[in-house]
């Protein structure tokens, strides 16, 4: 499903209007907070309001930005699909959790063979694969955008707020940047060199590629200094997806590539109807992955409102095409961009561990994946 990008729509133009007299430049905030559970729904308005009141009153839009690769943001279409009800979020988050439990063997939670992280860190470092492929499969995003309107909730969804190991609460930060006008100002198509792999992930942050470079060397000339930069599949791309995460080798290369390689088995294997008949797994683990996915996919139709003739074709199609019709992954990512201090500059903001992703699940016969890149300014 593609992220909704309304300066890009036939309808929309190249820019978002508002009266002259209306219009403000645009302004930034960034808050810090505290999950209460681990998997926590949180309404940051609430928050923006208490840390800057009558903040978003002064805008027409506002963009969301997590910093995190296990907190993001659902888009507003869905959200508004949930009836902006927190119950409702938690409810379509229900099935990618039992999809992805908590505790299975995930490569990423084997900390011993995590060689980047030193004896000190594999004491303190979460068991989180489970929140990582919760993130990617249900398509949370790093970056949205919604009417700035106080009393209407935007929900941070956190998948690890508490460290389950040591019951440690996570520090959570977000920012805010309201705006009245987005302008397009450039366009411009990235190739993605892939394997021949049938499934391959690729960091489009890694320095090798030089497309971060590119992007910063873009945002410079236009003079972009608060705004957006927009990832998205040309349409001829198929089979692929992209998404904002972490790219740990252990997660990307193993565990992420047995979700995509056969969601079922991944599913009967991960999950807890194992417990039922060990003995059986050859013969049944199919089955009981069958069955799972029909009652998963239908808690998520039911909570999204939509039809049981739907709810067929969708099992049909997951049984058929599991990760490209299960799976949420995206068409599309959105990078915030805000003024480096150091130089005046525009940069990327970006997470520690954040990076943006291209995930294919078939290959591609060039073994080249195009991108276009959008380049906006908030006024």
């Amino acid at each position: 499903m593609p992220t909704a990008f309304s300066p890009l729509c036939p309808t929309a133009g190249p820019t978002v209007n508002v009266p002259r007299s209306m219009a403000s430049d645009p302004t930034q905030l960034t808050i810090q907070f505290q999950p209460e559970q681990r998997v926590d729904v949180i309404d940051v308005n609430q928050h923006v309001e208490q840390e800057a009141e009558g903040f978003l009153r002064n805008h027409e839009q506002a963009l969301y930005c997590s910093y995190h690769t296990t907190a993001g943001y659902l888009e507003e279409t869905i959200c508004n699909r949930l009836d902006q009800c927190q119950d409702q979020v938690h409810e379509f988050l229900d099935p990618f959790r039992e999809l992805f439990p908590y505790g299975a063997d995930y490569q990423h939670d084997q900390l011993h063979l995590r060689k980047e992280l030193s004896p000190k860190q594999r004491r303190t470092e979460p068991r989180n694969a489970d929140s990582h492929l919760t993130f990617i499969g249900s398509g949370l995003e790093n970056c949205v955008t919604y009417p700035s309107t106080p009393a209407r909730p935007v929900f941070f969804i956190d998948l690890d707020g508490i460290n389950k190991d040591n019951q440690d609460r996570r520090e959570r930060r977000t920012t805010v940047i309201g705006y009245d006008n987005e302008r397009i100002v450039d366009q411009t198509e990235l190739e993605v060199p892939v394997s021949d792999h049938s499934i391959d992930s690729v960091s489009l942050r890694d320095p090798r590629l030089g497309i971060f470079k590119t992007l910063h060397e873009r945002l410079a000339a236009r003079g972009i200094t608060t705004g957006r930069v927009h990832l998205e599949l040309v349409p001829e791309e198929k089979h692929v997806g992209l998404t904002v995460n972490e790219y740990e080798t252990l997660l990307m290369k193993h565990d992420l590539v047995e979700v995509l390689q056969d969601p079922l088995q991944f599913m009967a294997r991960k999950g807890r109807n194992m417990l039922r008949d060990p003995g059986a797994i050859p013969d049944k683990a199919k089955n009981y992955a069958k069955y799972d996915l029909v009652r998963l996919v239908n808690k998520v139709v039911d909570t999204l409102g939509l039809s049981e003739s739907l709810i067929e074709r969708i099992i049909d199609k997951c049984l058929a095409v599991p990760a490209e019709r299960f799976l949420r992954m995206k068409r599309s990512v959105s990078l915030l961009v805000t003024e480096d201090e150091a130089n005046g500059e525009g940069t990327i903001e970006q997470g520690r561990y954040q990076s943006p992703i291209l995930v294919q699940w078939r290959p591609s016969e060039p073994q080249t994946r195009r991108v276009r890149a959008t380049f906006t300014r908030f006024e």
